[in-house]
Formats: C-alpha cells, structure tokens, sequence
C-alpha cells in the first residue's frame, strides 16, 4: 500500500509510522504540488483537504481512500469522489478543546473590555472609568449548530453559570445545553441570546444562512462570535449590522474569502475582533489528529469497513 503525504510530518512521528506499519510504503511531500508525481501509485492520500480538486484527483488513478487531518471539506470535489467510490475520513471531534477555550476567552475579552485595560497598559493610563465590564454569570450563550464543538463550549459555559441554548438541524435534545431548538426557530431564541456563536460547517443549506433579519432581533448588546466557516453571513451584512449597531460586538475567526485583504472594512471597525482562523491551532492537533490516522489505517489494514468519521459524500461531512 502506498499512502501519499501533502503536509509535512515530523521525522520521529513518520518513523513511528513505518515502525508500526512496516507493510506501508508512506511517501511525504510538504504540499500538493510536491506530491503530483507519486499521486499516480497513492492507494491512500493524507491532507488537509483544500489541495483536492479534479485535476489531483484524476491524477490518482488508484486511489480508494482520503484522510483529511481538518474538520473542514467544503472545497473538495465530493461529487467526483462518490463518483469513484473512495473513501473519506477527518478529524472531527479534536477541535473541541481548543475551539471551545478560544470561545470562552473571547466571551471574556469582551465582557471584561479586555482591549481597553491593555490599550491604556500601553499608554501608561490608569482610568478606572473607561471600561465597563459585565459578566458571563447569568448570561445566555446560544450556540448555532451545536455539535462536538458546541457541547465542548456548552460544558465550559455551564462552569460560568451560563444558560445555553443549542440549535441544530432537527432540534434533537443535547445533554449539556439547556434547550435545544431545531434551525427554523433559531429567531425565536435569538433574542434572549447575549453570546451568539455559529459553529456551523460550509455546506449549500448553510451558506448565506444568515442574514440581517437574524441581526434585528438580536439585543443591541449581544456578541455574535463566529468560529465555524465564513460564509454563513456575507461579510457585506455584517458590516451594516455593525455600522447600524444592531449588536454590540463581532469576533470573527473565519471569512468569506480568507487571508482576509488588508483594505477590508473589518480592520478599522473598533466593534470587531479578528484573528486568522486560528481558533482551532494547538501544538496538540497533529499529534491528535495523527491518533484518528493511526487507528483508521489499522483498521483499513484489517479489512474493517468501520472507520472513525466517515464522512457521508452526499452531505459533505
């Protein structure tokens, strides 16, 4: 079996690899384009997904399984994979824990005007009456396609004595928010939200999904975080949204069209919070992500058909 590496793996990792599967021929390349002369004899292809196109795919002639080491697949050629019947599995489940600390931290820069008390740090300002801090204490989180992710937030706002409340798509009942509702009543809770966070994945019934209806219900003092993928909302609503102060607060960590231009509105708006999709990076993730591999490929070894996240190829994930 030849697996085909387009991300880099560290020199003790691989050889750890080779030592408990001595049978597999791994070939590693740091990217796709490195990768495109062995793609031909890849049986197995190991990536983070977004270099699979058409193209790399009618390259590999042989192949019969994909292993993205990322949760997100929007921009892999699904129908084309189905098409051929090969195999996907990710990584979904080890974004939790750094997804979910990223959140509440977030929650707390916001509630506690973390950015003020270190702007005035920087100035030598000692002025107790610019900022005006709250508390998550009490306060309502409603998590927008609640999932691994969003329980793991879920669990950590309960440590704060916050109310959550879950949407998914069927309003299925979850054992750590206090209320789950299905998407078509997402504006029905809404409004006794004060920390709105979308975790939702890209796919055609989530793109766009929000709009400014949703904003106009919300309190004029919520926060709407988004950790999930940029294209939920149009980066054109959200700029009203926040110009007409119909909330009070973005932190967002995924856009429409990423690396996010320097000459976008987002940068010069005091009431937005930008960090570069980093809410998921921990020097924890390919090692965890390495433990999801590992055990698939025994399994493939073994002749298993059962494969930790499998994805469904007709819904994308």
């Amino acid at each position: 079996m030849n697996i085909v590496t387009t991300l880099k793996i560290p020199e003790l990792t691989l050889l750890q690899l080779r030592q408990r599967f001595p049978t597999v021929n791994f070939i590693v390349h740091n990217n796709i384009e490195n990768a495109k002369n062995s793609l031909h004899i890849a049986d197995v292809i190991v990536t983070f997904g977004e270099d699979i196109n058409t193209e790399k795919l009618n390259q590999a002639k042989q192949l019969k399984w994909i292993m993205v080491m990322s949760a997100g697949m929007d921009k892999m050629p699904f129908k084309d994979i189905a098409q051929r019947g090969i195999v996907v599995t990710n990584v979904k489940g080890i974004h939790k824990m750094p997804m979910a600390e990223y959140t509440i931290g977030m929650m707390l820069q916001v509630a506690k005007e973390f950015p003020k008390l270190m702007k005035n740090q920087d100035n030598k300002v000692w002025d107790r009456t610019v900022v005006r801090m709250s508390e998550l204490n009490e306060a309502t989180l409603c998590v927008i396609g609640i999932g691994a992710i969003g329980e793991e937030i879920a669990r950590l706002a309960k440590a704060f004595n916050m109310k959550v409340i879950g949407v998914n798509t069927s309003g299925k009942a979850d054992s750590v928010a206090d209320t789950i509702v299905a998407m078509e009543d997402l504006n029905v809770v809404l409004p006794n939200a004060d920390y709105i966070v979308s975790v939702l994945p890209s796919t055609p019934e989530t793109k766009y999904c929000l709009n400014k209806k949703h904003f106009g219900v919300m309190k004029q003092d919520a926060v709407f975080i988004n950790i999930g993928r940029g294209d939920v909302v149009k980066d054109s609503v959200l700029i009203e949204v926040l110009q007409e102060s119909l909330i009070k607060h973005a932190v967002l960590d995924v856009f429409e069209k990423e690396p996010l231009s320097s000459d976008h509105p987002f940068w010069d708006m005091e009431n937005v919070t930008i960090t570069p999709h980093t809410s998921s990076i921990t020097k924890k993730y390919l090692p965890r992500s390495m433990e999801i591999f590992e055990e698939n490929l025994d399994r493939w070894l073994k002749g298993e058909s059962e494969l930790i996240n499998k994805i469904d190829l007709n819904k994308g994930y």
